[in-house]
Order: structure tokens, then C-alpha cells, then sequence
């Protein structure tokens, strides 16, 4: 299979900004364990603190025939609505993921405007959210 791994905004800062919420792995790091994870699939990883770069990366998903696009649009997710509808545009399925659970944090982290377009969320679960919601397209 063929994934998209994309990551928004401060994401780049991950193992360096607030450890006890999202680790002390850097980007790179998780990146490289889930291409392990993932060694007879092709996985592309693409981090972004630019909107419209995230847009653009969602929508040559579907033209570079990817499988599933894996996205954790960071502090994007609860007011991109460009985001939104760059997600809508494609027919590539896109799981939202975030390396926390959103849902026991600040009470403005519970809402998403991404995630009636994509097929799932998963969160909570570190790095594994990664993994998990590119595993669910294999099911």
C-alpha cells in the first residue's frame, strides 16, 4: 500500500516542546519507526507548519495514487477550514490522528472542523495513533 503521512503545524517541534503530552521523540524519530513498521509499503512523510502547503499535499494524494492519507493537522484541526475542504476534494480517504487525546485536554482541543470529512480519528495513543490508523486501511 501506499500512505501520506502528514503533519501541521508545531508539529516539527515534537520531542522538543511540551514532552508530557507528546513525548520526547522528535518527528523524525516517529517517522522513521512507523516506515519500519511499514517496510513493504511505501510511506511519505510531509510536515508543515503552512496551510496551504497541507492542502496542496492532500490534494496531489489522490493524482499520486495514494491509499489513505494519515493527518494530524495539529492546532489546524479545530479551525482549517481550507484544510476541510481541501479533505472533501479528494476521493483518497484521510484519518485525522493526534499523538494526544484531544478529548481530555483543553475544552477548544475537543472540537474538529476535520472530522466529519474523514473516515476516523484516533487519538490518544502517542506515536501508535499513526500506526493504527494506517493499519485500519489494510483491514
Amino acid at each position: 500500500m501506499k500512505f501520506l503521512f502528514l503533519n501541521g503545524v508545531n508539529l516539527n517541534m515534537t520531542g522538543v516542546r511540551e514532552k508530557g503530552i507528546y513525548g520526547t521523540q522528535t518527528l523524525e524519530e516517529i517517522n522513521r519507526e512507523i516506515a519500519a513498521h511499514f517496510k513493504g509499503d511505501v510511506c511519505e512523510f510531509f510536515q508543515s507548519n503552512i496551510e496551504g502547503e497541507i492542502c496542496t499535499k492532500i490534494q496531489s494524494a489522490q493524482t499520486e495514487g495514494y491509499d489513505g492519507v494519515i493527518l494530524n493537522a495539529g492546532a489546524f484541526t479545530h479551525y482549517s477550514i481550507a484544510i476541510r475542504d481541501a479533505i472533501s476534494s479528494v476521493s483518497v480517504p484521510v484519518i485525522e490522528v493526534h499523538i494526544s487525546n484531544v478529548q481530555a485536554r483543553e475544552e477548544f482541543r475537543r472540537t474538529s472542523v476535520i472530522s466529519p470529512v474523514c473516515k476516523g480519528v484516533i487519538c490518544g495513543f502517542g506515536k501508535n495513533s499513526y500506526i493504527l490508523a494506517a493499519e485500519s486501511f489494510k483491514l
